[in-house]
C-alpha cells in the first residue's frame, strides 16, 4: 500500500508519518514551499522525509506569498500575533485556501505513481478557525478526489478527531522524535515561546505530561510561565 503524506516538518504531519509508516503503508512524503516566513520549518520535513519516506519531494508553489496578503504568516508587513489563540488572532494566520492547493497537488503525484491514499494532518484543534482542517472539507475533498482520479484517491486527514496533546501522545508511543520538529511561526533561530503556535504547542506537552524536547531546560521553563501566563489573560 502507498500513501502520500503532506509534510510541514511539524508536530502534527510529522506524527501523522509516522503513524501512516506504522499502520503498514509505504510512505511519500510532499512538503511545499509557500512564501511561509517560517519555512525553517521545511529542513525538518525534509529530514523526516529522507529518512522515512520512499520518496520526498519539495515543490514551491512561494507564489502563493502573491495573493495570500491577508495571512501573516506570508504577509512581510504583518507581524505574527502574539499570546494565546483567540479567534481573532488565529483567523490573522489563514492563509486562504491553503490545503485545497497542496492536497490537490499530492492527489496529482498520488494519481503518477498509483498511491491508494493522501494524508493530511488536520486535527481539532484547528477546526473552529481553518475552514479546510474541518471534516465537512475532508468528506467533500475525499469524495472529489475519487471522482476525479483514475485510481480513486482516497483523502484522509487521521487525527481530525484528536486534540494537538493527544497527537503529540501518540507520537510519544510511536518514537516520534520532537526534536526534529519545528513550530514557531516566526522562524527564528530559536522558538520565540509567545506566537500563538509555541504556546499551543506547549500547552500539548504539558497536557502530554511531557517536556517538549527541542528547548532547553531555561527555554521550556519560560514557555510554561509564557503559556500559564497567556491562559489567565484569555480567561
Amino acid at each position: 500500500m502507498k500513501a502520500i503524506v503532506v509534510l510541514s516538518g511539524g508536530i502534527d504531519s510529522t506524527t501523522l508519518l509516522h503513524y501512516a509508516k506504522a499502520i503498514g503503508y509505504e510512505v511519500y512524503g510532499i512538503s511545499f514551499n509557500y512564501g511561509q516566513k517560517h519555512s525553517k520549518e521545511l529542513k525538518y520535513a525534509e529530514y523526516w522525509g529522507k529518512k522515512l519516506c520512499k520518496e520526498w519531494k519539495l515543490i514551491d508553489i512561494s507564489f502563493m506569498k502573491e495573493i495570500t496578503s491577508s495571512s501573516s504568516l506570508t504577509n512581510p508587513e504583518k507581524e505574527i500575533p502574539e499570546s494565546h489563540y483567540t479567534e481573532e488572532t488565529q483567523k490573522q494566520t489563514v492563509v486562504p485556501n491553503r490545503n485545497m492547493v497542496f492536497l490537490s497537488i499530492a492527489i496529482a503525484w498520488a494519481e503518477d505513481i498509483k498511491a491508494e491514499k493522501v494524508f493530511y494532518g488536520a486535527h481539532l484543534n484547528d477546526y473552529t478557525i481553518y475552514p479546510d482542517c474541518r471534516k465537512e472539507f475532508v468528506e467533500k475533498l475525499n469524495e472529489t478526489s475519487q471522482i476525479g482520479t483514475y485510481n480513486k484517491i482516497k483523502v484522509e486527514a487521521p487525527f481530525i478527531n484528536l486534540k494537538k496533546w493527544q497527537i503529540v501522545s501518540l507520537g510519544k508511543k510511536l518514537g516520534v522524535d520532537y526534536n526534529k520538529t519545528w513550530s514557531c511561526y516566526k522562524g527564528e533561530e530559536r522558538p520565540c515561546l509567545k506566537c500563538g503556535t509555541c504556546i499551543e504547542r506547549t500547552e500539548a506537552f504539558l497536557k502530554a505530561n511531557l517536556k517538549d524536547p527541542l528547548l532547553t531546560e531555561e527555554e521550556w521553563r519560560k514557555a510554561v510561565e509564557i503559556f500559564e501566563k497567556s491562559l489567565q489573560n484569555k480567561l
